[in-house]
């Protein structure tokens, strides 16, 4: 979640009275400040283009939030640091809903699997901007690997899963699960 006494990156509010059963629709496109403040926050060496196109439906005290986002941009490789480009295209589809009564929107919530994709609102507005950048943020790789990050790691000693041999009680346990074991 954003800090609240900072501003998000790419805010673009929208008052709760605006929004009605018909669809209010937002295309969004953050210029090049925004991009820059973006790439920072999301660990990114470039943001080129960053764009969402969304339809808001208000259902009484919740707002949903249809449609898509398009970025290409840079990433550093995790083993070499060398640049690695991304280009994402990817659906949204998530839910604005009231804080809970009582509760800190800053608080860690449970929620069921098919609430993992909602915001909190205030009541007064909902940040499409905001809900682009999260969606943006969780769309990213969050392990990107260059071409040559295999040989680096495996320079530097890092050995793969199929590479891993068990030791002590498990010892056996692999060779029997395939097969290779006594009976």
């Amino acid at each position: 979640m954003v800090d609240p006494e900072t501003p998000p990156e790419f805010s673009h509010p929208v008052k709760f009275g605006e929004l009605g059963s018909r669809p209010y629709e937002a295309a969004l496109e953050a210029d090049e400040a925004e991009r820059s403040a973006l790439a920072a926050r999301f660990d990114c060496l470039a943001l080129d283009t960053l764009t969402a196109d969304l339809e808001a439906v208000r259902e009484g005290d919740v707002v949903r939030v249809t449609g898509g986002l398009a970025a290409i941009g840079t990433q550093a490789c995790i083993a070499t640091g060398d640049p690695v480009p991304f280009t994402i295209d990817e659906p949204i589809e998530l839910l604005f809903v009231p804080v809970p009564k009582g509760g800190d929107p800053e608080e860690e919530v449970e929620l069921d699997e098919n609430e993992l994709d909602s915001l909190f609102h205030d009541g007064r507005t909902v940040d499409l901007g905001e809900a682009a950048a999260q969606s943006f943020g969780l769309a990213l790789d969050p392990y990107p690997r260059s071409d040559g990050a295999a040989e680096a790691l495996a320079e530097a000693g890092v050995i793969g899963e199929d590479e891993v041999e068990p030791k002590g009680a498990l010892s056996g346990l692999k060779a029997m699960l395939e097969g290779k074991g006594k009976s």
